[in-house]
């Protein structure tokens, strides 16, 4: 069963044998969206809205787009 404040993988993306993926953690009050390399956590940031959460995610996948990286 799931809930609305479960984690979810917004994207997954790769270049070469290099793999990415945003995840979002809903809140009250604040949203957390995660940004991980091979496996490994590269940054987090909070933000007062699911709106602004899921923009960011969507800019940094725009970032990776551009740097060469692909849709997973």
């Amino acid at each position: 069963m799931t809930s609305p404040s479960d984690p979810t993988v917004l994207w997954r993306m790769s270049r070469g044998r290099s793999t990415a993926h945003a995840t979002i953690f809903p809140g009250d009050g604040q949203s957390t969206v995660t940004w991980f390399f091979d496996g490994v956590m590269d940054r987090a940031e909070n933000y007062e809205t699911l709106d602004l959460a899921l923009a960011r995610a969507d800019q940094i996948r725009g970032i990776l787009l551009k740097d060469g990286w692909k849709e997973a």
